[in-house]
């Protein structure tokens, strides 16, 4: 009987634990830290073995097959021993896609992933395709097969997930950006970074294909040592000599494989040039995915981004409130700065990352009215747009930003929350962040 050991019980280990016990495996679940007690009455229940606080190394050397969390780096020495015995160790995503049959469209990038995945499946959907969402958003592909397979996974992929991947060949990969980001798992090095966003193609052969962001320099220069050999699909805000999705005259146009369609970006919910380039790497990957055509523009109307992302929470005395918490780098900000044309209120702070606030020079000078400090550790801020915004505020209570910016916005003002900054502060995550911004603004609307 094969023996699987899984490496972390979170929503990624679960699943595959699940899936691989759905499969006959003798499956134990071994977690350095505590493991839910809804997770240990299933397991139990499911006669499947597990501990927690340690990981037992003799157990562990026992496995065919170890099923890492994400989370932990391949340099883990607890990794090192099970490589060094001949043990492979893997993703979950790359167990799963064992017990698939579906062809798989796979999204990757700094930012934009999350809008990336969700607009895709939202099209597919709309368009009647039998499609399943899966990777770094919603429930895990693993669990989700031990109840169903689908034609067509659309699957969120991190660098660190594609760290575990060796079989895994998506029929359609989207890089969609590279900039720093998670540089302490990568040595400081941009490009072990970016080296582990292109592994997404080390096994797509001619008849797949990679759609890419081909103004990106990050990209182009990870590309030059790809393995794979897949069909380049090049996209881009202005039309370049190759590039087969692109922006004219205020409207989206695609050119693939002898299909030409077009629409307007005013029919569409998504703003900002980065929704620019995240819809047209959608649009492109239904359209080679089979999607009818006639469906995506309707959809595009239609489609609900989700919570935390360039999300209009209320408007209060003529000031519209943006909840942007998963803005959690300086890039992710650059982006949410520039979907504005109205006076802004920026919201920002939390655990800096060694940011370079001077990216952002060009988007608040002139744009942002008031910056509001919202962390533990504002002087960094204070000091990186001293003399380039007029009013700078410091704060660690989430609900006096929000009435600071009240106060100090007008009728037709923005007050946005992209904070540039990681959460854990002041803040459990960036999704609290952000539900206790849109609590506090709805408290102030009610007020008013």
């Amino acid at each position: 009987m094969q023996k699987t050991v899984i490496l972390g019980s979170g929503e990624s280990g679960f699943g595959a634990a699940l899936l691989a016990h759905k499969h006959g495996h003798r499956v134990f679940v071994s977690d350095a830290g505590k493991i839910k007690a809804e997770k240990k009455n299933v397991f139990l229940e499911k006669n499947i073995a597990f501990e927690e606080g340690q990981h037992s190394l003799n157990i562990l050397l026992d496995a065919q097959t170890v099923i890492k969390s994400p989370g932990i780096p391949f340099e883990a020495p607890i990794v090192i021993q099970l490589l060094a015995a001949g043990i492979p160790v893997i993703d979950e995503l790359e167990f799963a896609q064992r017990f698939s049959k579906g062809k798989v469209i796979a999204i990757t990038g700094t930012n934009g992933k999350t809008t990336t995945t969700l607009l895709i499946y939202h099209l597919m959907k709309s368009a009647g395709m039998e499609v399943g969402l899966a990777g770094n958003v919603g429930q895990s592909w693993a669990m989700q097969l031990v109840e169903k397979d689908y034609s067509w996974w659309v699957l969120e992929v991190s660098s660190f997930q594609i760290e575990g991947f060796v079989n895994l060949k998506p029929t359609i990969a989207i890089l969609l950006n590279i900039t720093p980001d998670h540089l302490d798992r990568y040595q400081y090095k941009l490009e072990k970074y970016a080296a582990a966003k292109v592994k997404l193609t080390d096994k797509m052969v001619e008849g797949d294909h990679l759609i890419f962001h081909e103004t990106d320099q990050n990209i182009l220069t990870a590309m030059k040592s790809k393995l794979g050999r897949p069909n380049l699909i090049p996209i881009a805000l202005e039309k370049q000599t190759l590039t087969k999705g692109y922006i004219l005259n205020n409207e989206l146009h695609l050119g693939i494989e002898g299909t030409e369609w077009s629409w307007p970006t005013s029919e569409m919910v998504l703003h900002g040039e980065h929704n620019l380039i995240n819809t047209l790497a959608a649009t492109t990957a239904v359209i080679l995915a089979g999607t009818a055509i006639e469906k995506i523009g309707p959809a595009l109307k239609s489609f609900v981004n989700a919570s935390h992302r360039m999300e209009e929470v209320a408007e209060v005395k003529g000031i519209k409130f943006i909840n942007d918490s998963k803005g959690t780098n300086v890039d992710a900000t650059a982006f949410a700065l520039s979907a504005f044309q109205e006076p802004l209120i920026w919201i920002a702070g939390g655990v800096d990352k060694g940011n370079d606030y001077s990216l952002l020079d060009d988007k608040v000078i002139d744009h942002v009215k008031v910056l509001i400090c919202l962390g533990k550790e504002n002087e960094k801020l204070k000091i990186a747009f001293s003399g380039k915004i007029p009013v700078i505020l410091s704060t660690e209570d989430i609900s006096e930003a929000v009435q600071w910016a009240a106060d100090h916005g007008t009728l037709g003002d923005v007050a946005l929350l992209s904070p540039a900054c990681a959460s854990f502060d002041l803040f459990n995550n960036y999704e609290d962040r952000g539900n206790q911004f849109k609590e506090a603004v709805i408290r102030l609307k009610d007020k008013n």
